[in-house]
């Protein structure tokens, strides 16, 4: 039996709705939105409500979610399991390997390992049984639809995007790549949920909120991916500089390995990373696309 995923809504870009208003209004806002930052971090292991915050703040909910989610680009409660989510890490890193979850979810204020387990999904989009399973029993939704940079195939699940790969020869090769990551996994083709995804990765005007993605790798691999996703678009740097920003400075050539294995193009963006030289380099999709993202990526930084 077959699954169908479900596509996420089309954005909605409102042009007339992203400008903040006057300069008097913005610092204003900023005003709350760094008092209700504040805030959080200071009580994180409390869990406050959206109502909590609001009265620390001196808002109503409803003005609060509004303001907050225009500026972080989370809605309050969103920021907050982010915040719960890196303290959770901190604390995981840092215990034993035997240390009991229980412990752990106690001390960032949640009420036991099944909820901190389910936190970890909602922000990493990942489980570590689908990792060994190779997704098994796992529902993916897949499609091509159009991009700036051409055809793409792009993979995803109810919790978020899977791959996301760009044609460089017969459509058939591109499902044939991910048939080969998810082997066990159910696929389910739809087209126009795959233009629906597109149009979200892709958007002017991007909808609040992060983009989840679902990644398999090694845990070298991941923090490569990691590191790059803490990089802005328009950043470029070399394979040793992604090295020493990990904490491997030697390891260039690794680095350079676990980017050839990323299958989430632009979203986890190793089109940013060129050789010592300032050569452009390899690319999983040609390097003639990389060079295409990284001239566009650097027009909506710097449109002059």
């Amino acid at each position: 039996m077959t699954a169908q995923a479900p596509a996420p809504p089309l954005p909605q870009p409102d042009p007339g709705s992203h400008g903040l208003g006057d300069l008097a209004e913005q610092a204003r806002h900023y005003e709350v939105v760094a008092r209700a930052i504040t805030w959080l971090r200071a009580r994180t292991h409390e869990q406050p409500s959206l109502e909590d915050v609001a009265a620390a703040v001196h808002l109503s909910p409803s003005h609060l979610q509004r303001v907050f989610s225009r500026w972080v680009g989370l809605s309050p409660k969103r920021f907050l399991q982010f915040l719960t989510h890196e303290q959770a890490k901190a604390r995981l890193r840092g215990s034993s390997p035997d240390a009991h979850t229980l412990a752990v979810a106690a001390d960032v204020g949640l009420s036991g390992p099944g909820r901190l387990h389910a936190l970890m999904v909602t922000c990493e989009a990942v489980t570590p049984a689908q990792w060994r399973s190779f997704g098994e029993g796992l529902a993916i939704g897949w499609g091509f639809g159009p991009t700036p940079f051409g055809l793409a195939l792009i993979g995803w699940t109810d919790r978020g995007v899977c791959h996301l790969a760009f044609a460089t020869g017969p459509q058939a090769s591109l499902l044939r790549e991910l048939e080969q990551s998810w082997p066990r996994a159910v696929l389910s083709r739809d087209d126009a949920a795959a233009a629906s995804w597109l149009t979200r990765v892709f958007a002017q005007w991007p909808e609040p909120g992060p983009l989840h993605l679902i990644v398999r790798g090694t845990n070298f691999q991941i923090r490569v991916w990691q590191a790059l996703l803490d990089t802005q678009p328009g950043d470029v740097l070399t394979y040793g500089e992604l090295a020493r920003r990990i904490g491997v400075p030697r390891a260039a050539r690794a680095v350079g390995s676990a980017l050839a294995a990323n299958e989430i193009g632009w979203l986890i963006p190793c089109h940013r990373v060129v050789r010592d030289g300032g050569e452009v380099g390899q690319y999983r999709w040609q390097p003639e696309r990389k060079v295409a993202m990284l001239g566009w990526e650097a027009q909506q930084r710097d449109p002059a």
